[in-house]
């Protein structure tokens, strides 16, 4: 059995990660921050896959740890 994927609107990805709307899209284009593309399901809709942001978030968390232990 798959597991039903959650999907997040640009506002609930904006809360969820604290971060601004054309701050969310400027890391989509950039290939440093890693960010999770939207999956477009209409001409005027995108979401993103809830688990892929967690998975985003997390990264961001080890990334400071290891910063933190290396300084």
């Amino acid at each position: 059995m798959t597991q039903r994927q959650i999907l997040l609107t640009l506002p609930e990805v904006a809360e969820r990660t604290r971060l601004s709307k054309p701050t969310i899209y400027k890391y989509i284009g950039d290939d440093n921050h890693d960010f999770p593309k939207q999956v477009r399901l209409g001409p005027n809709r995108v979401v993103w896959v809830k688990s892929e942001i967690d998975r985003w978030i997390r990264q961001q968390m080890k990334k400071r740890q290891t910063e933190q232990q290396a300084a």
